[in-house]
């Protein structure tokens, strides 16, 4: 694709990074046959090459975003599904999340939706704030029923908004989990020692699936530890634009783990949520311009591994078991798309004495997305429905995921148990079984 940023724009490192992604383009249109937003509607500026099209216009002009760029780019669920077809190798990641910072800083949304936005960046990335808004939710959900059906529009207005809100919110909490600093101690022969992401979302809706993680680590001769003073790791209010809050997050998180690696070391930082591995794996680009964290940001980046991949080195001692359960497996976008981890649960499933069912149309997003479910609910819904119907068309007896997003989602719309692929490894080889009635 031919570009035309002055030599000026290009003096900024985030503009001569996206004039690489466009000159890579070749308008070939592979990425619209996996685009969720174009296969449901079917307009092309919903697309990824559509929406590539609108920010370089806007980033070549310097203009302000439009009314109607700002809705498709809002329409975007960052899935990356184009990034697995495009043949071209364009970081459309990359691209759209600078059109994200450019609508955050020089776009002025109505009123309702800034606060909105404000609030979810407000809330969701510190735990305690998200448990008390989980119990309001709770307390205020009967109420949701007297809210009008708002009329169908091109963007939901504040009430559709609140409504999906309110039905995502669980019906009870589970106890938290433990505590940052804490450390277990590897069973038996120590054989490593890692960091294991606390998370923000998840250790309040579902703290189980850390502690199965520590439960199979500690057993197959691992030190865990949970760091003292980590943050979320940005990815929610890096999607929601704010590239300030984010990257202040990966600074915070990147100096908690440094001065554990130069401690008593780590030889990886595991993540079991794969929207926040995708983000955390991208520290070293997030803050190459950042001289004070580039390089341990680039470190940070390359000991973090999604639990799937450092479990899979450890040859995993399998207990007998004859049942022959037959999981669903869905590969969250942010570990088939942006880690490129795509077999590897499958693999440790089967080994490990599960019948392990692919999903029709796995490529296609569960409309989750961080906070896409609430900021686009009809969309999601719509991809929520389409995803459960082919997973009940497997017939599972459990659901396998490997994102407390995508697990929510996906759970809102089935009564089939969907866990995580950890919980199931972990019961596999010798921990407990997971909670058969678990909807998050």
């Amino acid at each position: 694709m031919k570009t035309e940023f002055s030599l000026a724009q290009l003096a900024d490192p985030d503009i001569a990074e996206a004039d690489k992604i466009l000159r890579a383009c070749v308008h070939c249109g592979f990425c619209t046959a996996t685009c969720p937003t174009y296969v449901l509607l079917g307009d092309e500026l919903d697309s990824p090459r559509g929406r590539i099209y609108l920010i370089k216009e806007m980033l070549e002009k310097d203009q302000a975003p439009t009314a109607d760029v700002v809705k498709h780019i809002d329409r975007c669920l960052s899935c990356l599904a184009c990034m697995t077809t495009c043949p071209s190798g364009v970081n459309y990641m990359h691209l759209v999340d600078q059109a994200r910072v450019q609508i955050e800083q020089r776009y002025r949304r109505p009123l309702t939706e800034r606060l909105l936005r404000q609030v979810l960046a407000f809330v969701l990335p510190d735990p305690q704030r998200f448990r008390v808004s989980m119990w309001l939710a709770r307390l205020v959900r009967p109420l949701g029923v007297l809210l009008p059906t708002p009329r169908p529009a091109a963007t939901p207005g504040l009430i559709q908004r609140i409504k999906a809100m309110l039905a995502l919110a669980p019906d009870r909490l589970p106890p938290a989990g433990p505590a940052a600093g804490s450390v277990f101690a590897a069973l038996g022969k120590k054989r490593g020692r890692v960091a294991l992401l606390q998370g923000c979302a998840q250790q309040v809706l579902a703290p189980r699936i850390n502690q199965a993680a520590i439960s199979l680590l500690t057993r197959h001769g691992i030190e865990v530890v949970l760091v003292r003073d980590e943050q979320c790791c940005g990815a929610l209010t890096h999607h929601l634009g704010n590239d300030q809050d984010a990257l202040a997050r990966a600074r915070a998180n990147v100096a908690a783990w440094r001065k554990e690696m130069v401690g008593e070391g780590l030889d990886a930082i595991l993540v079991t949520t794969s929207g926040c591995g995708t983000v955390i794996k991208d520290y070293g680009y997030l803050l190459r311009e950042d001289t004070a964290f580039a390089a341990d940001a680039a470190r940070v980046s390359a000991l973090a591994k999604d639990i799937t991949e450092y479990v899979a080195g450890l040859e995993l001692a399998t207990a007998a078991r004859a049942d022959d359960i037959v999981v669903a497996y869905h590969s969250a976008c942010s570990l088939q798309h942006g880690q490129k981890i795509t077999g590897l649960p499958k693999e440790l499933l089967s080994k490990n004495g599960f019948v392990v069912k692919d999903v029709p149309e796995s490529h296609l997003c569960c409309g989750s997305a961080g906070t896409y479910n609430i900021l686009q609910p009809e969309l999601a819904g719509r991809l929520r429905d389409r995803k459960v119907a082919n997973i009940a068309s497997v017939k599972p007896d459990m659901i396998a995921a490997g994102n407390i997003g995508c697990m929510v989602q996906i759970a809102s719309g089935t009564s089939v148990p969907v866990v995580h692929t950890i919980e199931l490894l972990d019961w596999a080889t010798g921990g407990a079984r997971p909670a058969l009635n678990a909807q998050v």
